[in-house]
C-alpha cells in the first residue's frame, strides 16, 4: 500500500474524531473566560497530545505484533476493527437511550461549570482526556493506527500518516481558538452561536457518528476475516 492510499484510509476516521461536540463546546466556554489566551491553546495542545499518544502506542504495539507482513495484514487486526466497530454501536445505543425528550436539552456535564477556574495544566489534561480517553475517540484513533500499521509502510511514512490523522482530527476543535485569536472579543457572539447550536443538536450528531463509523469498522472487520 502507498502512503497516499494509507492517508485516504484514515481520513474518514480523522473526520469522525473531529466531530466531538462536547470538546468543541468545552473550548468555546474556555474562550469566553478571562484565561482564554492560556487555557484555549493548552486545551488544543492536550487534544493533539492525546491523539499522538494513543496513535503512537497502538502503532508500536501493532508493529511489534506483526499485523502487517509479506503475506498481508493479520486476522488479529481485522478482529480488533470488528471489536471497535461493535463498541461504537454500543455507544450509539447508549446515546439513543440517554437522548433528551422533544424540546428538551441534555444537561451539561458538571465539569463544564468549573471551566472558569481551570488552569492551563488542567486545560491541557482535559484536552488530552477528551481526545485520548473518550471511548469514541479512543476506538477511532486505535482503528486509524491499526490501518496505518496494516499498510506496511516504513517508520517515517507511518509517522507522516499519523501526523495527517492528528491534524485533520484537530481542525474542528482548533477552529474556535483560531476565530478567537483572529477576532478577539468580537468573536464572542459567533462562538456563542456555535455553542448553542451544538448543544441543541449534540445527541443527533453523535448518534449518527456512532452508527455510521461503527458499521464502517464492522464491515472492514468482517471483510478482512471472511
Amino acid at each position: 500500500m502507498t502512503i497516499g492510499e494509507a492517508i485516504g484510509g484514515i481520513l474518514p476516521l480523522a473526520i469522525a474524531v473531529d466531530i466531538s461536540v462536547l470538546s468543541i463546546i468545552a473550548i468555546i466556554l474556555m474562550l469566553i473566560t478571562p484565561k482564554a489566551r492560556s487555557n484555549g491553546p493548552a486545551f488544543v495542545a492536550g487534544w493533539v497530545l492525546g491523539l499522538v499518544v494513543v496513535g503512537g502506542l497502538v502503532l508500536i504495539i501493532a508493529d511489534a505484533a506483526g499485523v502487517s507482513s509479506s503475506s498481508g495484514p493479520s486476522t488479529a487486526a481485522y478482529a480488533i476493527k470488528l471489536t471497535l466497530g461493535v463498541l461504537l454501536l454500543l455507544l450509539a445505543v447508549r446515546q439513543w437511550h440517554s437522548r433528551p425528550g422533544p424540546g428538551e436539552q441534555a444537561p451539561a456535564p458538571k465539569w463544564m461549570a468549573a471551566l472558569d477556574s481551570f488552569t492551563p495544566v488542567k486545560s491541557l489534561g482535559l484536552g488530552a482526556a477528551m481526545s485520548g480517553v473518550n471511548p469514541k475517540n479512543l476506538a477511532l484513533s486505535a482503528s486509524a493506527a491499526m490501518s496505518i500499521a496494516q499498510a506496511g509502510l516504513p517508520g517515517g511514512q507511518q509517522a507522516a500518516v499519523l501526523a495527517v490523522f492528528v491534524v485533520v482530527g484537530t481542525v474542528a476543535v482548533a477552529a474556535p481558538l483560531v476565530v478567537y485569536l483572529a477576532l478577539g472579543s468580537k468573536a464572542d457572539s459567533m462562538l456563542n452561536g456555535w455553542r448553542e447550536w451544538l448543544a441543541a443538536n449534540n445527541a443527533a450528531i453523535m448518534l449518527v457518528v456512532f452508527l455510521v463509523f461503527g458499521f464502517v469498522l464492522i464491515g472492514q472487520g468482517i471483510a478482512g476475516l471472511s
